[in-house]
């Protein structure tokens, strides 16, 4: 990479991606050990290093040897990730992570290179862009082993690097030799203020971060799939700010499908998706992700109440609007936007998802007087505004969706289950109406539930109302819709979301990991063991040696769409593999 020049770091395909988190920020690493995504200090900020949406800002550790094979692997329960390199004359590793715990307001990364079978010789560029890369690298000067500079407002301390030079495109290089067994560690440290103090000791960033993942790490005893579900949850701990906020995704612009306008960033927090995750953490008797998600959604409840938002920063600040960023070429088939339109939006449904949430925590006696007084907040929400159009589920143009209606029903009745009497009667009531309402205008003539109620397609979500308790698995309603979504959405063992048009389902979009994880969890309800474990299986499978989800799948090309990795996702994988784990044992898994 003469020159500073970075263009030998193209993006690859997503599944070829791992990723790094510290609950403030993400990084994610290609197959050439380029670090092409992060942005500092926060998940939303703007990005230092933008290869990925074809910035020249990265981060690359990478063979000498122009012929390798790539590889990895994650340390178990972690986010510390181990790329690996067979070359023509050895074998290389880079351990990687975002050192953890972590400083809000400082990303400390940690990469140690490891020369496994024979001497290593790698290449490592720096080329720090900040502003999505319109910032480059200023003020650069070494003191022995550290290099410092700044870019944008960012500050910068990289050490282990003190014979670096400065590239004339205005990156640092260093060309490392390591002798066979032993390691060199790269310690790169960015801040929105000046360092004090001594540069990040490696060795003890490396124990602390080791520890941090151990005790986070959970045990799942019996679980299927044992390995995804411990690493779903680790993908979802990483995600999860220490104040609560769960990010969705830690990307932006990563296109669902090439040149269709569908590509948003994602890089806040969604009510739905961390509702998501606290169900799927109380499921797996894990309360670090129950607790995090009830803090939030608490917080955001008692300021906004019914005009609760569909998503907001992970430190419960506004989205802000989309905007586009035309200086950047974008990853390729889509161009780049941040911010997300999605602020403006009514969706009752989330509502009905923090419902759920909420009488979850109380199940597990782990909601405070705040979250109850929250809890009464939504069900009032729900009262006033369920006859109301809303976005629903997938943010579309308002409309009586069906789905949303269902999803209030069932978080009413998981409310009422555990309300005082008086509450419950009244809850329970107000259920009841609405189930009859709906039941009335968002019935099928064919007895299945219809998308919406001017609208008579069927559509996948209409799977989850029955999952989450609105209505009993044997309920006619139930049967008849959990068939039709299979009919005339499943293609080769996936789900798609609905009917787009008159294209194939394929043709419009990708098959929608969590429409599949969702069937598997109906099918296990309704009592098809077999049916839940070829679902779970099969959507299990639509990752990338690092087990990480996009929101889609494409299937003839068997390729993951979508911003990268995708919270929801991960969530319910955890809940699936916990739930037809439990039936594996004898018995259906109850939430404690």
């Amino acid at each position: 990479m003469a020159g500073g020049d970075t263009t030998g770091f193209a993006p690859q395909v997503l599944r070829q991606y791992a990723f790094l988190a510290d609950g403030y920020r993400g990084a994610l690493i290609g197959p050439r050990g380029d670090i092409g995504w992060l942005c500092v200090p926060r998940w939303d900020s703007d990005a230092v290093f933008t290869n990925l949406l074809g910035g020249r800002g990265v981060y690359a550790v990478t063979p000498a040897d122009a012929r390798f094979v790539w590889g990895g692997y994650y340390e178990g329960g972690s986010l510390i990730w181990n790329s690996r390199w067979v070359t023509s004359h050895g074998i290389v590793e880079c351990r990687e992570a975002l050192a953890f715990p972590a400083d809000p307001e400082r990303a400390v990364l940690l990469r140690r290179i490891r020369a496994v079978d024979g001497p290593a010789r790698v290449t490592v560029i720096l080329d720090p862009r900040a502003g999505f890369g319109r910032r480059p690298l200023r003020e650069p000067h070494r003191e022995a082993e550290t290099w410092s500079g700044r870019t944008g407002d960012l500050h910068l301390r990289w050490t282990g690097a003190g014979h670096a030079h400065r590239e004339a495109g205005g990156g640092l290089r260093a060309d490392l030799r390591v002798p066979e067994g032993g390691h060199h560690d790269l310690v790169l440290e960015l801040a929105r203020r000046p360092f004090e103090g001594e540069p990040v000791d490696p060795v003890a960033a490396w124990r602390a971060t080791e520890r941090s993942w151990s005790v986070a790490k959970p045990s799942l005893p019996g679980c299927v799939a044992h390995r995804d579900a411990v690493h779903a949850h680790t993908v979802l701990r990483g995600m999860t700010a220490p104040d609560g906020g769960m990010v969705a995704a830690a990307t932006t612009s990563l296109p669902e499908r090439a040149e269709a306008g569908r590509n948003y960033d994602y890089r806040y927090a969604w009510i739905r998706d961390q509702c998501y995750a606290g169900h799927a953490a109380a499921v797996a008797g894990l309360d670090d992700l129950l607790d995090a998600a009830v803090a939030f959604i608490t917080a955001r409840l008692l300021a906004d109440g019914p005009h609760l938002a569909p998503a907001y920063t992970t430190g419960g600040g506004r989205v802000p609007e989309e905007r586009a960023l035309p200086f950047l070429p974008g990853y390729p088939g889509a161009p780049v936007r941040v911010g997300n339109w999605v602020t403006g939006q009514f969706q009752l449904d989330a509502f009905g998802e923090v419902l759920l949430l909420l009488a979850t925590a109380a199940r597990r006696d782990r909601l405070d007087i705040d979250s109850w007084h929250a809890l009464e907040g939504a069900v009032d929400a729900v009262a006033r505004r369920w006859r109301e159009p809303d976005s629903g589920i997938w943010e579309l143009p308002p409309r009586q969706w069906t789905h949303s209606k269902l999803i209030c029903v069932a978080g009413l009745k998981a409310a009422a289950a555990v309300a005082p009497a008086r509450q419950a009667a009244r809850w329970s009531a107000l259920a009841d109406t609405v189930l009859a309402h709906t039941s009335r205008h968002g019935l099928h003539p064919s007895g299945r539930w219809q998308r919406a109620f001017d609208d008579g397609r069927v559509d996948a979500a209409l799977l989850i109302p029955a999952v989450r308790g609105a209505l009993a698995p044997d309920d006619p309603r139930t049967v008849a819709t959990r068939a039709a979504v299979h009919a005339e959405l499943e293609r080769d063992g996936y789900l798609y979301r609905f009917q787009q048009d008159e294209r194939p389902l394929g043709d419009a979009e990708g098959a929608f990991v969590l429409c599949g994880l969702v069937a598997a969890l109906a099918a296990h309800q309704g009592g098809d063991e077999v049916g839940a474990a070829r679902w779970f299986e099969r959507n299990r499978a639509a990752c990338g040696s690092p087990g990480l989800y996009t929101e889609e799948y494409d299937i003839g090309q068997r390729q993951s769409r979508g911003n990268l990795p995708q919270a929801f996702v991960h969530a319910l994988l955890l809940e699936s593999a916990v739930t037809l784990s439990a039936s594996g044992r004898g018995g259906a898994r109850t939430l404690p």
